[in-house]
């Protein structure tokens, strides 16, 4: 399953995926209990494929992201936890994109970014991001 199928639903914990469209808005399924709801159009729903954090050159997709995480972590889940204080986080996400803008990153994004990756990971997501990477790099070409 691709980032496209995956939501963020402002005001609800964790990840959803899209089950179906409705006429008005769609039912998700929540990746941590996998309880169903449905959600209007009103409401405030970010899809992980569009979203990018900024760095000092760029705007880098969230998918390029998770796969820098990937790659530090060889895999695994990553070493901090969401949990963790601001500056935990901070050095962690250094680590992983050192050019991010510090002045737009906020502590919370990276919060989230490290609670999605973890989430995306339990749930094997994680896998099709290559083939995504491969994909957009041979478009750019």
């Amino acid at each position: 399953m691709s980032l496209d199928k995956i939501l963020s639903i402002s005001g609800k914990p964790g990840l959803f995926k899209i089950v179906t469209q409705t006429r008005g808005g769609l039912i998700a399924e929540s990746l941590i209990d996998k309880k169903r709801l449905s959600v209007n159009i009103h409401s405030n729903v970010s899809v992980l494929s569009e979203i990018a954090i900024y760095t000092l050159s760029e705007e880098l997709p969230l998918y390029k992201v998770f796969l820098k995480i990937k790659e530090k972590e060889n895999g695994q889940t990553t070493s901090v936890s969401h949990k963790d204080g601001k500056d935990a986080l901070e050095e962690y996400f250094f680590e992983v994109l050192p050019d991010y803008d510090e002045d737009r990153v906020y502590a919370s994004d990276i919060k989230k970014i490290v609670q999605w990756y973890n989430l995306l990971h339990q749930h094997n997501l994680l896998e099709n991001l290559e083939a995504l990477e491969d994909s957009t790099s041979e478009e750019e070409e």
